[in-house]
């Protein structure tokens, strides 16, 4: 009788085997674990409400990709790069370089959009190739590629070096547990303090890199006349 538990794995492994949806897969061995388990409709319940309240953070993430999806299929992309259309003298560079302080800013008190599949992708990467077409220009694949890179590098940079600004954030923890236990006692006001150059360092490093490298790519895909262009 105790193997029968082990039912929800099989039901795994069947799934996955024969490709299957992944999120009806573990819907189904979740559902049957609880029956054969003895937890019943009550306990599955129980357990599924106790796990989205330890888990708010991913419960949060799965809401802005649905919402992101929705805009999205409704014309966020088209509306972004419109928008970045009418400004005049607007760069790639320049789109990925101001979406890094805005993202640096944010990240300091620990605000998330959604990373590079809630936010970048529908909103940034539209805006940063919008400034290519509005200029008359046919985008290019490759320099698209690059572009892709610049803006989730970005995203990354502005987040890794600057959500540790915030007090009381999970990084900040773990670095004041940690010089506490070396006999180390510290404030984390003041790790905040001592954070903040570096996060300003590294966005200004990485806008400055990334401004620069979108105006070699742009004179490379668009203005040089080698034979490697296309």
């Amino acid at each position: 009788m105790e193997l029968i538990k082990l039912l929800g794995i099989l039901i795994v492994i069947v799934g996955f085997a024969f490709k299957l949806d992944p999120i009806l897969i573990v819907l189904c061995a979740s559902i049957v674990i609880a029956f054969v388990g003895g937890m019943g409709v009550n306990g599955l319940l129980d357990t599924l409400g106790k796990s989205f309240v330890a888990n708010r953070s991913m419960a949060i993430f799965i809401l802005i990709m649905l919402a992101t999806g929705t805009l999205e299929r409704n014309g966020l992309k088209e509306a972004a790069a419109k928008l970045i259309g009418k400004v005049k003298g607007a760069t790639a560079g320049a789109v990925i370089g101001a979406y890094g302080v805005m993202r640096g800013i944010f990240a300091a008190f620990n605000v998330s959009f959604g990373g590079v599949a809630g936010f970048v992708k529908p909103i940034i990467m539209p805006m940063a190739t919008g400034v290519i077409k509005a200029s008359g220009k046919v985008l290019n694949e490759q320099y698209e590629d690059e572009i892709k890179g610049m803006a989730s590098g970005m995203e990354n940079i502005a987040w890794f070096f600057c959500q540790v600004l915030f007090v009381g954030g999970p990084g900040a923890l773990l670095v004041q547990s940690t010089l506490n236990s070396l006999g180390y006692k510290v404030e984390l006001i003041d790790l905040s303090k001592v954070e903040i150059p570096v996060g300003v360092f590294a966005v200004i490093v990485a806008i400055i890199y990334y401004f620069l490298k979108d105006k070699k790519l742009v004179k490379k895909y668009y203005y040089d006349n080698s034979p490697n262009k296309k």
